[in-house]
C-alpha cells in the first residue's frame, strides 16, 4: 500500500468510525467527528490530495454531517481544487442551511457567482456577508471590487467608505478608494487617503508607490522621491519605483545615484529597454562613453521602435563619436518612427543635398 493510500485508508477510516461508531471507547459526538472529518480532509487538501480529501468528506456530508464547515470545505475543493462551480454552489448552498449566517461561505459562493457571471447573484450574497458580519473586511472589498468590475465607480466609492467607517485603517479600503479618486481626477483626496494609508501601514510598498506618483505628477519631486524610497524599502523588486526614482535622480542631476536606480531595474528586468536608454543618458553625462553607447544600443535592440532610443544614439554618435553615418541612420529611424525635431530635419535634409 502507497503513502497516499495508506493515508486516504485512515482518513476514511477515522471518518467513518466516527460517523457510524461514535461510542467506540471513547465519548465522541457527532460534532466531534465532523469537526475530525473537516480537519483530516483539510490536511490532504493542503498536501494537494485533492480527490482524497473529497472522498473523504463526502462520506462524512452522505452519511447527514449537520457540519456546515464541511460543506463549506468540500465547496471549496469543487470550485478551486476540481474547476467544478456549479458542485460549489451546491455544497456552499448546503452549508448555508445549515448555517445562515456563515460570512466565510457567503463570499466563496459569492466568488463562485463571479466566475459565472452571475454578477447580480454574487452582489445579493456579499450584501448578505456584510448584513450577517458588518465589521467584516473581506465582504465589502470584494462587494466594492465587483462594482469596480462593472464599472460602477458611485457604488465602490460608496461601498470602500462604508468599510472605512467601521474600519478607519483598512488598507484594502484606503487603497482603493484613492485609486478610485484618482481615476476621477480628484488627486487631493486620492493624496490625503494614501497619507492615511502609508501611516497607518508603513510597510503598504503600493500606496507608497501611488503616494510617489501622485506627488511628481504635481512637480513635488522631493516628496515623491521620498515616497519612492519608501516604496523601495517596502518591497526591494518594486521595478517601476526604481525606475521614477532614477529619473528624478537624472533630473536632478545626481548621475550616480541615477545610476545605481537604472542597475536596480535591469537587475530584476534585464528587458526593460527604457531603463538601458536612460541609463545610457546617465553614462554620457558622467563621460562613461563606452557603457553609454552599450546602453544605448542595447535599447534599440530590445524595443526598435523606440523612437527617443533612436533620437539619443544617433546625438551620441554624431556629438561623442563624430560619426555621422551612423548618426544619420539613427536619425532616419527616429523620423520613420514618428519623431518630430527641428534640428535633426536639418542635419537629414543637409546630407539629403
Amino acid at each position: 500500500m502507497t503513502v497516499r493510500a495508506a493515508r486516504l485508508f485512515r482518513v476514511i477510516l477515522s471518518v467513518v468510525s466516527c460517523l457510524f461508531f461514535p461510542g467506540g471507547g471513547s465519548a465522541a459526538t457527532p460534532a466531534d467527528s465532523d469537526r475530525r472529518a473537516v480537519e483530516e480532509a483539510t490536511e490532504l487538501f493542503r498536501a494537494g490530495e485533492i480527490d482524497a480529501a473529497i472522498v473523504a468528506l463526502r462520506k462524512a456530508t452522505e452519511s447527514g454531517s449537520s457540519s456546515a464547515e464541511a460543506y463549506h470545505l468540500l465547496g471549496q475543493m469543487y470550485f478551486k481544487g476540481k474547476k467544478k462551480p456549479q458542485d460549489a454552489v451546491e455544497a456552499y448552498t448546503h452549508a448555508l442551511k445549515l448555517k445562515p449566517a456563515y460570512p466565510d461561505a457567503l463570499n466563496d459562493l459569492a466568488e463562485v457567482y463571479v466566475a459565472q457571471g452571475k454578477t447580480a447573484e454574487a452582489e445579493q450574497t456579499l450584501k448578505r456577508a456584510i448584513e450577517v458580519a458588518p465589521k467584516r473586511e473581506e465582504s465589502y472589498v470584494n462587494l466594492a471590487r465587483l462594482y469596480e468590475s462593472r464599472h460602477d465607480v458611485p457604488a465602490a466609492i460608496n461601498t470602500y467608505q462604508r468599510l472605512l467607517t467601521v474600519r478607519p485603517t483598512s488598507a484594502d479600503g484606503l487603497f482603493g478608494l484613492a485609486i478610485l479618486h484618482e481615476g476621477q481626477g480628484n488627486n487631493k483626496s486620492a493624496r490625503e487617503l494614501l497619507a492615511r494609508l502609508t501611516k497607518a501601514n508603513p510597510a503598504h510598498a503600493d500606496g507608497w508607490y501611488q503616494a510617489g506618483r501622485l506627488a511628481e505628477r504635481s512637480n513635488d519631486l522631493l516628496e515623491a522621491a521620498y515616497a519612492y524610497r519608501q516604496a523601495i524599502a517596502a518591497k526591494p523588486n518594486l521595478v517601476d519605483a526604481h525606475y521614477n526614482l532614477g529619473f528624478i535622480l537624472r533630473s536632478q542631476n545626481k548621475p550616480a545615484e541615477a545610476e545605481k536606480e537604472f542597475l536596480e531595474v535591469i537587475r530584476y528586468r534585464p528587458e526593460y529597454a527604457e531603463a538601458h536608454m536612460n541609463l545610457g543618458v546617465v553614462y554620457t553625462s558622467m563621460n562613461k562613453l563606452e557603457e553609454a553607447e552599450q546602453e544605448y544600443e542595447r535599447a534599440v535592440a530590445l524595443k526598435p521602435d523606440y523612437a527617443e532610443a533612436h533620437y539619443n544614439l544617433g546625438v551620441f554618435y554624431e556629438l561623442h563619436r563624430k560619426d555621422m553615418p551612423r548618426a544619420l541612420a539613427q536619425y532616419h529611424k527616429y523620423r520613420n518612427l514618428g519623431g518630430r525635431d527641428d534640428r535633426v530635419e536639418r542635419i537629414i535634409g543637409t546630407a539629403g543635398r
